[in-house]
């Protein structure tokens, strides 16, 4: 089994066949200009992936850094860890290297106390390796459902720049596995530590559902929010999350989640390129500000 057969997210029940040019378009190994903004819709997901490892989930909710939190600063949130994608992917030296501090400074702060009912550090590179594969496997499950199947030059240039994910976060070079075959047997080793207890699930559902902080909607709009939401962030996650997370799917999910991504594929496709590079575009500039400026950048 490949790596892009194990690792996908449900696969679509229409094959899509995709010309050379579009996958050109939207390859990372071109910089911020190939990072799809749209595949921000997946953020939920991924979250929730890296948090099933009761010691990431625990280090988040137990952070003793609020700024940092999701589900006290969603908004901020959202914006360092879309910017650590963008310098992590297309950064300069510097910019890794400023970011890498910045998170280094957040993480030295988040660990386990004797209370805490699993030990965790923000430095234990397993943790770390975790995060970088969750975020590494939703960039090609996102490729998957909004460009389509990856050729294998494709593949393995995504699968180099994936590395960068897990290296910015302290872990070395060779821990990351050697090739795709080699994340593939990771991966699915790395599931049997997956587990969701009541407390972490309780913590993620308003991330699964987009409840933004401070944000609240009329009882009609927010149920039509949080339905589409959920029906977005399951569609995402592969089958043992879901079950994780007790979330409900079938037949009739995966057929709206389907036409769902195929509306959004054919609008990507149509759209100019610095509208499909939203808002990674943006951030890279605001990180070269924040750097000029002395402002935090986490």
């Amino acid at each position: 089994m490949t790596v892009n057969e194990s690792m996908s997210a449900p696969k679509s029940s229409v094959e899509r066949p995709v010309s050379e040019a579009v996958v050109a378009a939207h390859s990372l190994k071109s910089g911020p200009e190939g990072m799809l903004g749209l595949g921000l819709l997946a953020g939920p997901a991924n979250v929730i992936m890296q948090l099933a490892r009761p010691g990431v989930g625990y280090g988040v909710m137990e952070s003793r850094v609020p700024s940092g939190r999701v589900d006290l600063h969603p908004i901020k949130r959202a914006r360092t860890t879309f910017t650590y994608l963008a310098v992590a992917t297309s950064g300069t030296d510097k910019q890794k290297a400023a970011f890498r501090r910045a998170v280094d400074g957040a993480h030295a702060q988040v660990f386990s106390t004797e209370s805490s009912p699993v030990q965790y550090s923000a430095f234990d590179k397993d943790l770390q390796l975790w995060v970088g594969a969750c975020l590494y496997k939703g960039t090609v499950d996102v490729y998957r459902l909004l460009v389509g199947e990856m050729d294998e030059q494709t593949a393995e240039e995504i699968y180099l720049q994936g590395r960068s994910l897990a290296t910015m976060l302290q872990v070395p070079p060779e821990m990351w596995p050697a090739d795709r075959a080699a994340f593939d047997r990771y991966w699915q080793k790395s599931l049997d530590e997956v587990h969701i207890d009541d407390a972490v699930r309780e913590y993620l559902y308003p991330i699964a559902a987009s409840r933004l902080r401070g944000l609240p909607l009329p009882g009609p709009l927010r149920g039509v929010s949080e339905g589409l939401s959920l029906l977005i962030t399951t569609g995402f996650l592969p089958q043992r999350f879901r079950d994780e997370m007790r979330l409900p799917w079938d037949a009739a999910r995966q057929k709206r989640f389907d036409q769902l991504m195929a509306v959004l594929r054919t609008a990507n496709n149509l759209a100019p390129g610095f509208v499909r590079q939203f808002p990674f575009n943006v951030l890279l500039v605001d990180v070269d500000w924040r750097i000029r400026t002395g402002r935090p950048l986490v």
